[in-house]
């Protein structure tokens, strides 16, 4: 679930990689650790939870990432990843007959048994409209149909509408930045320069020669600042230009399927066994960076601390460059409940569904098996109790009414260290049943492949957070159930009696914590052992 941040270039506003725009303070790499009290920072006191854990035994939790991919070999994320104890590294053989051939530490369900792996893919819009637009591109609104046709042609044209919006948004932008990026090549050539060299004094002295050059100076003046350099400008116009790239070629390409890539039969929702081992894949960033938040090595000296200390990482990859794929989810979710997990953490979301029954099927089987499922809210400042972000807390029939809800599942939205109205993450989304807690989501520093760091924002980065705290729950209370560990984080909640702000219908509105989530507040670490220690001593 990539997140983009509000900049304008040549003059237009776009939606671009790397994050949201919010409060220019610098906060403490580890600050979502840290406590308000103590620090100033809306952090959730994980140091404060493991001074009442001191003297207390803890045990291994392992953690699912279900994700884009995890750099296994990073230098502060290694020593906690999980290792099948019964498979045999690379010997081609299933050691532990569980379906899986060297699933040393975890399992690729978007790619082949030839090493092969799916980069791109569509998003969910994509593919429906290529699969219903044979049977209703020359339907008019009086064609007799079917009561079952008549829904599908109503969401279909939904879809259309969508999707026009979506890739006139991605042609727009592809042009637009790639002019911009042509623009600052053009400034940084005649400069004699290479971009990593060029600084604040060069781009103010520059004298530009044409009205294209004139909009690009001012937007890279504009973006400067003393915590980012022309360097970093450029790296964010690059993943710009390689988003809206993707947009076009591979995303809202109708023409573009890569599924022949896993060569599974894509229809036969319950085929569980393809994939391959490669649990880091092509990009593994996004995944890299949710894992460290959940268990980076703590006091190793190196890199940052995770929230829980005594955690496995297992790494199941089954998120593209683009959205996720339901039997995928439902497969991946299978394959971290049978091979010991007791958190999944699912950073991904998507606005359409393809086969929702199957992930409920999943999601049940989660619940029967006592694993706490942890979803991200999504990253569009949209309210999900009216605008759908899939997979979901609830099951629901065929014709999608609510059946049901999962006891074992949280919905995290994102906040930021602000004390005042922009404590919300100004991109996440929200939800007054829909989304459970908010946790730490802006600014977040972590893990990413080749052993490096970088803050990144999104409810991607708030998830984590709350993974992070159920694993500390999970391995200090080994006796608590996936409900009662849900049930404790959203009790102890820090409440924050202050309004901040949402969109609604393309205006600003101020509204408490809970009025747009069930807890009303933001994960706290140091309450919840605190509740949970009330908890155990009460069931005793």
């Amino acid at each position: 679930m990539r997140t983009w941040k509000q900049i304008a270039l040549l003059g237009i506003c776009f939606l671009p990689l790397c994050g949201i725009a919010q409060s220019n303070e610098t906060n403490p790499p580890n600050w979502y650790n840290l406590d308000y009290e103590a620090d100033g920072v809306r952090g959730i006191s994980t140091e404060k939870a493991y001074e009442l854990l001191t003297g207390k035994k803890s045990t291994p939790v392992v953690v699912g990432v279900l994700d884009g991919g995890i750099d296994y070999n990073h230098e502060d994320l290694k020593d906690v990843i999980w290792t099948n104890p019964k498979e045999v590294a690379s010997n081609g053989e299933d050691d532990d007959n569980n379906g899986y051939i060297d699933d040393l530490h975890g399992w690729n369900f978007i790619g082949n048994a030839d090493g092969e792996n799916v980069q791109y893919d569509n998003l969910e819009v994509t593919r429906l409209i290529r699969l219903y637009e044979p049977k209703y591109i020359s339907v008019l609104p009086s064609t007799p149909l079917r009561e079952e046709e008549r829904r599908e042609f109503v969401a279909y044209q939904r879809m259309i509408s969508d999707y026009t919006t979506k890739l006139d948004q991605a042609n727009f932008g592809n042009l637009n930045y790639g002019r911009l990026k042509e623009e600052i090549d053009a400034i940084a050539q005649s400069l004699s320069k290479d971009v990593k060299d060029i600084t604040k004094v060069d781009i103010d002295t520059f004298k530009p020669k044409t009205d294209r050059q004139k909009l690009a100076i001012r937007m890279t003046k504009r973006e400067l600042s003393d915590t980012k350099s022309f360097e970093d400008f450029y790296k964010e116009l690059e993943e710009g230009v390689d988003y809206y790239q993707a947009q076009v070629d591979y995303h809202l390409n109708k023409s573009f399927d890569s599924r022949h890539i896993v060569g599974d039969n894509y229809e036969n929702a319950d085929e569980r066994f393809y994939g391959n081992a490669d649990i880091k894949g092509p990009d593994a960033d996004h995944g890299t960076h949710v894992a460290g938040i959940i268990g980076a090595k703590r006091h190793n000296g190196i890199g940052i601390d995770g929230i829980a200390d005594n955690v496995k990482i297992m790494g199941v990859r089954i998120v593209p460059d683009g959205d996720e794929r339901d039997k995928d989810v439902a497969n991946g979710i299978r394959y971290a409940v049978d091979n010991g997990a007791k958190v999944i953490n699912m950073s991904f979301g998507k606005g359409y569904v393809y086969n929702k029954k199957t992930v409920d099927e999943a999601i049940k089987y989660a619940e029967q098996k006592d694993v706490l499922l942890v979803h991200a809210a999504g990253n569009d400042a949209k309210d999900n109790d009216l605008i759908k972000n899939y997979p979901m807390k609830y099951y629901t029939d065929s014709l999608d009414a609510v059946t049901g809800e999962a006891s074992n599942w949280i919905t995290v939205g994102a906040t930021s260290s602000g004390l005042d109205g922009d404590l919300l993450a100004e991109f996440s989304n929200y939800g007054y049943r829909s989304v459970d807690v908010f946790a730490p989501g802006v600014k977040i520093n972590s893990t990413m492949p080749e052993s490096a760091y970088k803050e990144q924002n999104g409810t991607s980065m708030a998830a984590p957070v709350v993974s992070g705290l159920a694993t500390i729950l999970r391995s200090y209370y080994p006796e608590l159930t996936a409900k009662e560990v849900k049930d404790i984080i959203l009790k102890s909640v820090t409440k924050v009696d202050e309004k901040v702000k949402i969109r609604v219908d393309g205006s600003t509105k101020k509204v408490y914590l809970d009025e747009i989530s069930v807890s009303g507040g933001i994960v706290n670490a140091k309450t919840a052992i605190e509740e949970a220690d009330r908890y155990v001593q009460e069931k005793k």
